[in-house]
C-alpha cells in the first residue's frame, strides 16, 4: 500500500498505523491465550491470518487509494476482522486502524458509511459476548471513529493546501525565470540601441565630416601635387570605415528594423496586429527620408506598444497607423475606435487605467527633444501622436560621393 505523498511525516503516520494494528492484534491473541478463552487457538490463527494479509496488501505496489484492489483487500481483512470479533470481544480494538485504512482506500462518499458500519459491528460485539454494558461501550467505538474521520479530513485539507503552495511556489519560480529572461532581453536590446546610437552619432559622422573634408582638400590640390595620393588614400580609407561603422548600426538596430526600413517595419507590425477582432491599417504621408537609427527605433517601439494595449485594453475593432513626414519634423499616429479613457486619470508613474504605457512614451520623446499627446475620452477611442524634430540636414539632400556612395 502506498502512500498518495512520501514525506517523512506521511512515512511516520504510516509506520504507526501498521505497529498499531499488528499490535492490536498481538494483544487480542495474547490476552485470549493467557485467558484461557476455549477460542483462543482460533483467536490466535484469525490474527496471525489478519496480520498477513495486512502485510501482504501494505507491501503490494497495486493496492491504491481509490482502486478495485484496494476496495478487495479491504473488504478481505474487514471479514477477517468479524471473524475475530465472533471469538474474541478484544477484536474490536482492531477497528480504529481500520477506520484509517477505509477512509484512505475508500473514496469519502464510502468511507464514512464504511467507518459508521465498523462502529456499529464493534459495538454489536461488545453487546453479544456479554461485557458489561456501559457508556464507554458506545461512546468508544464512536469518538474513536470520529477521531479518525476528523485526523483523515484533516489531514487532506491539509495536503490539498500544501498542494496548491507548491503549485505557486513552482509557478513563482517560473515567472521569476521568466521575468530574469525578459530583463536579459531587454537590457541587451537596449545596449544594442545605445551603441547603435552612439557609433552613428560620433564615429560615423566624424568620418563622414573627414571625409567630405578629405575631398574638399582634394579639390584644390593639383593632380600632380605631392600631397594629393595620401589625402586620396586618407579620403578612401574614411570613406572604408564609414561603410564599415555603417554594417556595425546596421547589426546593431532593433531585428524589425534590420531588413527594411521604418516603414516596412510598422508595415508588418500592422500585418501582424490584424485579427478577426481588430483590423489595423498602415500609411505614409509625405516623402520619407533617411531618419537617425535611435528615432527609428523610437517610432517603431512607440507604435508597438501603442497596438499592443490597444489590443489587449480598448476594446477596438479599428486601428490605423500613420507615418508622416514634413520639413522639419516626423510624427506617428496611432488612432483606435476603442473604448477610450480618460487621460487625466492616468498616474504619472505608471500606466493608468489605458495600459498603453504613457511615461514611458514620453520619457522616449524626450530623450529625442520631442513630444507626445493623447487625446482620448470614455467611448470615443484614442489618439497617439509622437513628433520628433529631424536633426538638421535629414530633410535635405546630401551629396553623393564617389561611385554613387552617400557620405553621411
Amino acid at each position: 500500500m502506498e502512500s498518495r505523498v512520501h514525506p517523512p511525516v506521511a512515512a511516520a503516520l504510516r509506520l504507526c498505523l501498521h505497529a498499531l494494528l499488528l499490535g492490536l492484534l498481538a494483544l487480542a491473541a495474547v490476552k485470549a491465550v493467557s485467558a484461557g478463552d476455549p477460542h483462543a487457538t482460533g483467536v490466535v490463527v484469525v490474527s496471525c491470518v489478519l496480520a498477513a494479509v495486512y502485510a501482504a496488501g501494505a507491501l503490494a505496489p497495486v493496492v491504491q487509494p481509490g482502486t478495485r484492489a484496494g476496495a478487495c483487500w479491504l473488504a478481505v481483512l474487514g471479514a477477517l476482522w468479524l471473524v475475530l470479533l465472533a471469538l474474541s470481544p478484544d477484536g474490536l480494538w482492531v477497528a480504529f486502524p481500520l477506520y484509517f485504512l477505509q477512509l484512505h482506500l475508500l473514496p469519502v462518499r464510502w468511507g464514512l458509511p464504511a467507518v459508521a458500519v465498523t462502529a456499529a459491528a464493534a459495538i454489536t460485539s461488545f453487546l453479544v459476548h456479554g461485557q458489561p454494558v456501559t457508556p464507554g461501550t458506545f461512546i468508544g467505538p464512536v469518538l474513536g471513529a470520529a477521531v479518525a474521520v476528523a485526523t483523515v479530513l484533516g489531514y487532506d485539507a491539509l495536503f490539498r493546501e500544501s498542494e496548491r503552495r507548491r503549485e505557486l511556489i513552482e509557478e513563482l519560480v517560473s515567472t521569476r525565470a521568466e521575468l530574469a529572461a525578459a530583463e536579459r532581453t531587454a537590457g541587451t536590446l537596449a545596449e544594442r540601441e545605445r551603441l547603435a546610437r552612439e557609433i552613428h552619432d560620433t564615429l560615423a559622422q566624424g568620418l563622414s565630416s573627414i571625409q567630405l573634408l578629405l575631398r574638399a582638400a582634394e579639390r584644390t590640390l593639383e593632380p600632380d601635387a605631392p600631397a594629393t595620393p595620401h589625402v586620396r588614400q586618407a579620403r578612401e580609407a574614411a570613406q572604408d570605415n564609414l561603410a564599415e561603422a555603417r554594417r556595425f548600426v546596421r547589426a546593431l538596430t532593433p531585428p524589425d528594423l534590420e531588413n527594411g526600413s521604418l516603414a516596412a517595419a510598422l508595415e508588418r507590425l500592422s500585418e501582424r496586429g490584424t485579427d478577426a477582432a481588430l483590423t489595423v491599417q498602415f500609411a505614409v504621408s509625405g516623402t520619407p527620408v533617411e531618419l537617425p537609427t535611435p528615432y527609428e527605433v523610437a517610432l517603431l517601439r512607440t507604435a508597438q506598444s501603442a497596438l499592443a494595449n490597444t489590443a489587449r485594453h480598448a476594446g477596438a475593432r479599428r486601428a490605423e497607423i500613420t507615418l508622416s513626414f514634413m520639413d522639419t519634423s516626423v510624427s506617428l499616429d496611432v488612432v483606435d475606435d476603442g473604448r477610450g479613457f480618460s487621460p487625466d486619470t492616468v498616474p504619472a508613474g505608471g500606466t493608468g487605467t489605458s495600459g498603453f504605457g504613457l511615461p514611458a512614451m514620453r520619457s522616449r520623446a524626450r530623450s529625442l527633444g520631442g513630444t507626445l499627446s493623447v487625446e482620448s475620452a470614455p467611448g470615443q477611442g484614442t489618439a497617439v501622436a509622437l513628433t520628433l524634430p529631424l536633426p538638421a540636414g535629414t530633410h535635405l539632400p546630401l551629396p553623393a560621393g564617389p561611385n554613387g556612395q552617400d557620405p553621411a
